[in-house]
């Protein structure tokens, strides 16, 4: 395998199990998809053991969906607290995945307001269909593996 250059920032995106993360921690230097609690304790405590810290986005359900992960808007201030004070993470932003053939512009809207109060620099929204608008709402980062790979052979 060949060596990773040390100045590439490597970023971990999707669903991460409690049971990777301590592997998760010791490759990336950014995690996408803070959802839990549980997940924030491992996180730190991996971060501790392995003497490093990792650039973390807390993932907010927008929606409220059900099938998906990530903190619900109403709960989102005391995880965010959690997550900064008791655990001292680092928070530095949100993502978020909006519903399938909705107007993502009032998700991307609702995230970069809701991360504005919490004074965060960073937001991880927009994939290959809406990416201009989550720049217009702020992205900074953005997921474009249909753009880039094409669509999926499933």
């Amino acid at each position: 395998m060949p060596s990773i250059p040390k100045n590439l920032k490597l970023h971990m995106i999707g669903k991460l199990q409690t049971n990777k993360a301590k592997k998760a921690v010791k490759l990336f230097d950014y995690i996408h998809s803070l959802d839990n609690a549980k997940l924030a304790e491992k996180i730190n405590q991996y971060e501790k053991e392995l003497n490093k810290k990792i650039k973390l986005f807390i993932q907010v359900n927008v929606a409220e969906e059900s099938q998906k992960s990530g903190i619900l808007l109403n709960n989102l201030d005391s995880f965010y607290n959690y997550c900064t004070k008791e655990l001292s993470l680092n928070i530095i932003g949100l993502m978020c995945i909006p519903p399938i053939n909705s107007d993502s512009n009032l998700y991307f809207q609702l995230l970069e307001n809701t991360s504005k109060k919490l004074n965060l620099a960073e937001l991880s929204m927009g994939m290959s269909s809406d990416y201009a608008e989550a720049i217009s709402y702020g992205s900074t980062f953005l997921r474009l593996g249909t753009t880039i790979f094409g669509e999926r052979n499933v």
